[in-house]
């Protein structure tokens, strides 16, 4: 399980250092795409097979959908860690997220999540996200 957050700078190459704790839980080959908010999504192989299963028993018939599998496939790269244990973002990833210099890497359970600092930072600002709103809310999905 993927848990916590890791701040990290992107070299001029565009390779990020995954966080230590991390890089046993991603195995050797991992999944990497476009994800929602303008961050990455980050799967392990095994995880990346169950999304992938959910999203190719969407309906090819209904729009949002076709157009929600076109996003996390055609942005999707397939990854391993170098030696120094860092990734390759490749520059349509980053500027899908807008990543320039400063990384914020989080675990999200399933998945490793990567963001722009300065994108994170609003994210979480309390001005724009109420936590007790969104638990308020979570009652709706049985949380």
């Amino acid at each position: 399980m993927f848990i916590g957050e890791y701040q990290h700078n992107i070299d001029t190459k565009g390779r990020i250092n995954v966080p230590a704790k991390f890089r046993e839980a991603l195995g050797e080959k991992f999944y990497l795409t476009k994800g929602l908010d303008n961050s990455l999504f980050c799967f392990p192989e095994v995880e990346w097979k169950v999304f992938e299963d959910k999203l190719k028993s969407l309906p090819l018939t209904n729009r949002n959908a076709r157009a929600f599998v076109r996003l996390f496939f055609a942005g999707a790269t397939e990854c391993s860690l170098d030696k120094q244990g860092r990734i390759l973002v490749p520059q349509i990833l980053r500027e899908h997220s807008q990543i320039e210099k400063e990384v914020m890497i989080i675990g999200v359970g399933t998945r490793v999540e990567i963001w722009s600092l300065d994108k994170w930072n609003a994210y979480i600002d309390p001005d724009n996200i109420s936590y007790d709103e969104i638990a308020e809310h979570m009652a709706d999905l049985g949380i």
